[in-house]
């Protein structure tokens, strides 16, 4: 296997990752504690790491085609991470239950 197929694969395979965890997240409505500060709301977190993910996905999609549909892939891709980064981007550490004796540990 060449390098170029393996890192494809690499990141076929981050990018379902992503999604799979943001889906789970848009599904359960939980999340771990550290993408709990780091987002707005459970929401927010998983749209970022749905779009993200299927955004890398479509790369890696559009890596492999030619002609128009790779060029589709990347504008589609390109769009997805757009709306993650600007729309439900990570807004920094929310204080956790508890108040501020949590936050002091």
């Amino acid at each position: 296997m060449s390098t170029s197929s393996w890192t494809l694969v690499a990141g076929g395979t981050a990018g379902l990752a992503l999604a799979v965890f943001g889906a789970g997240m848009l599904i359960t409505g939980r999340a771990p504690d550290a993408t709990l500060r780091a987002f707005r709301s459970i929401r927010d977190a998983g749209r970022y790491h749905l779009l993200f993910g299927v955004g890398l996905m479509l790369v890696v999609f559009g890596t492999v085609m030619r002609g128009l549909v790779a060029v589709i892939a990347a504008v589609l891709a390109t769009i997805m991470v757009g709306v993650a980064v600007v729309r439900f981007r990570p807004r920094g550490h929310r204080r956790p239950p508890g108040g501020d004796a949590a936050v002091q540990r």
